[in-house]
């Protein structure tokens, strides 16, 4: 759920997002992210998430037997930038004990 509103993204692309969110959270940055959804009337729609420190995300279990939409193309986009991420350096934080 994010801005009031619970769509239906699927698990994998759920769970991807929200660990995507807490590391560019951790990073200090930001990007936006378009997933294919189902919303409340059951009508497909994209939805384009905002990620960035500031960002609240909830992912939460349904019982919807409704099926996932088609994410494959947001979920590569996700899993490709979490990757490319491992191999940045965080920047270690200021110890301020040595001023």
């Amino acid at each position: 759920m994010i801005a009031d509103k619970s769509l239906l993204i699927g698990d994998e692309v759920a769970d991807t997002l929200v660990r995507y969110a807490a590391l560019l959270g951790k990073a200090n940055s930001a990007d936006n992210v378009v997933v294919r959804s189902i919303g409340v009337d059951g009508e497909e729609v994209e939805a384009n998430y905002l990620l960035n420190s500031g960002t609240v995300l909830v992912a939460e279990s349904t019982r919807s037997k409704l099926p996932e939409p088609d994410n494959a193309e947001a979920l590569a986009y996700l899993q490709d930038r979490l990757q490319q991420y491992e191999t940045y350096s965080m920047p270690a934080p200021d110890d301020e004990s040595a001023v």
